[in-house]
Parts: C-alpha cells; structure tokens; sequence
C-alpha cells in the first residue's frame, strides 16, 4: 500500500512538470489513465475462501460497542432520518406533493387524491425499537439450528416473501413483524395479480400481522403491481399492512453506503433493511448474509436457504456489502451470525 501510494504521488508530480497550456491531451489522457489503475486497481473482492478464513480467524468472541453503535445510528440519522422517512405518509408526502423514484433518473409521480390514500397516516415506528434481527436469506441458513434464536428478538424483519414452512422453521424461525416483497416478485410469482389474487393473499399470512414493505415508487413498473398488492390486501381486511418504501429514503441510504465504498447499480434489499434497523434499533443481529458459494468448513452451499437461484449478474455487491456489515460486526456496532447457533438460546 505504501509503494503503491509513493507511486501514484510520483504521477502527480510528473502531471506538474508540464504546464497546463501545454500538456498535449493524448499525454494528459494516458497519464490520467495510469493515475486511475493505481489508485484504484487497489481495491480487489477476496476470494470466498479468503473470507472464510477472514471469518473464522474471528472466531465466536463478539461484543457489543455502544458508542460506536450510537455513532453509527447517528451518522444514519442524519443522512436518512430512518425513524421519519423509511415509509412514505400522508404527514411526510402531503396531497400535491411530487415523489421522484430513486431509481429512475427524471421520472416522478404527482401525489392525487387516488395515491394519497394509499399511504399510512404516520410513520408507525415512532418507538425505540430494543432487539432486531434481520433476516437474509443465505444458504448459510440451511442447517443452521437458528429459528429459536430469531424468534427471540423483539422485531424481526425478512427479505422478499421468503418460505417458512415446516421444513425450514428450525433454521429460519416463524414470528416476522416487516417483510419486503419486491414489484418483481408479484409480476413474477404471482403474474401481476391480473388473473387471480388469492395466492397472494394466501401466501402472505404465514407472516402474522406483519408490514409488507414495497418500493413501489423506486422504478416505474413496479408502481402499479405493488398498488395491485395493497388494493388485494386491504379489499379483505388481511392483518397485514402494506407501507411503500418511502423513495428519498432509498436514495439517501444508496448514497450513504456509496460513500462507503459499495460499487452497484442498486443496494440489495438486505442492505436496505439492515440501515432501517440500525436507524431503528438498540441491538441488531444479522441472520442469512453469507453471498459465497461455500460455508465456513468451505462445503458448497446454496444460494438461498430454500433454492439455488443466483441474482442477475452485475446488478447488486453482495460480496462488497458482505465485507462492510463485516466490519460493522468487527467494531461491535452489529452482530452477525455466520455459522450454526448454539443449542442454548
């Protein structure tokens, strides 16, 4: 690193030689060019063995940090306010207002009568919330004896409509207070809620009288599936609440964590959960955020706890993400969960 740095100060230097009228462009270009390998071809994803070996050299000892935790929450805090704008209101988007999607440059929404009726009158987790577990849904989780620990925490949130049927309550637990359910998962699961909506609403009620949190102002498409959803859910006064992720909150958090270091077209949905929870929460533990292709005794896992289906290439870090909630769990600020849970809970 110290080579590497006196080397991209020796560029610099060389830059300053030549007078800025008179540097020929091809030479500016090409030594731009070379400032830019050095300084950046630093920055290399470890191989899923070197984070095995990064993890267990870490071993089971963990302790809580508070200031560095409230430290964290702090930083969150001030540049998502998490508590006031993860969902979107009708206290913090009033009729008249615009909504510009996150996650498509140019394109907003005018919020009429018809939209402002769908949003929840205000924020409706005011109160400090004590222990949180996020839940992932790694293949780290198969086997992982972790469904009782889960279901201790006091507000557990899951990713994307995930299966807990019988077959996996021992590791992944039953109870879930907020879940996701991304537009592409209604589109794809359930066609759009076009032709029949009683799978949804079916599906849905293995997580009691949850929120299932929707993006549904971060890309176009995905605006009028999640309404479709919320219309399905309220037309038979299911126990569930649909809040739609609030969009200047997704934007904010994915710039936050841009500043990090995370290089991606768009934060996992994880990610996303695990900023609202340490915005939100005393303690946060982390259940399911294992992206690798091997476990910690570097046996092939699956993808997902319940199948092996990989993500669109390119699209999300994970591996990024991965080694930034690794370091968060190294300072004490969270704490993760790799490997199996002990008996004892």
């Amino acid at each position: 690193m110290k080579g590497s740095a006196l080397n991209s100060n020796g560029i610099l230097r060389m830059i300053s030689k030549f007078p800025r009228n008179k540097l020929p462009m091809g030479a500016a270009l090409g030594i731009a060019v070379l400032y830019w390998l050095y300084i950046f071809t630093l920055y290399r994803i470890p191989s899923d063995k070197e984070i095995v070996n990064e993890v267990l050299r870490q071993g089971n000892v963990w302790k809580k940090n508070l200031t560095a935790a409230l430290m964290f929450r702090k930083q969150l805090e001030e540049c998502c306010d998490p508590k006031n704008l993860f969902a979107v209101t009708k206290q913090n988007t009033p009729l008249g207002s615009t909504l510009w999607y996150d996650g498509e440059f140019f394109h907003s929404l005018s919020v009429n009568n018809d939209t402002y009726s769908l949003f929840i009158k205000e924020t409706p987790l005011q109160q400090a919330l004590k222990k949180c577990a996020v839940v992932g849904n790694g293949g780290i989780l198969k086997n992982s004896g972790c469904g009782k620990h889960i279901d201790k925490a006091d507000f557990i949130m899951r990713c994307n409509l995930p299966p807990l049927s019988k077959e996996y309550i021992q590791d992944v637990g039953t109870k879930t207070q907020l879940v996701t359910a991304n537009p592409s998962i209604i589109e794809k699961r359930f066609r759009n809620l076009l032709w029949s909506r009683k799978a949804f609403a079916e599906s849905v009620k293995i997580y009691g009288s949850s929120y299932i949190y929707m993006p549904a102002f971060s890309m176009k498409p995905g605006t009028d599936p999640s309404i479709r959803a919320f219309h399905t859910l309220s037309d038979i006064n299911a126990n569930q609440t649909v809040l739609f992720a609030n969009p200047e909150f997704l934007w904010n958090v994915g710039k936050f964590w841009k500043a990090r270091g995370i290089h991606a077209k768009r934060l996992s949905t994880g990610l996303f959960l695990v900023s609202l929870a340490l915005g939100l929460c005393e303690d946060v533990t982390l259940y399911g955020f294992w992206p690798f292709s091997v476990d910690l005794n570097e046996q092939s896992i699956s993808h997902h706890y319940y199948d092996n289906v990989l993500p669109y290439s390119g699209f999300h870090a994970m591996p990024e993400e991965f080694l930034q909630l690794w370091l968060l769990h190294k300072s004490g600020t969270l704490r993760m969960h790799v490997g199996p849970c002990p008996d004892e809970v």
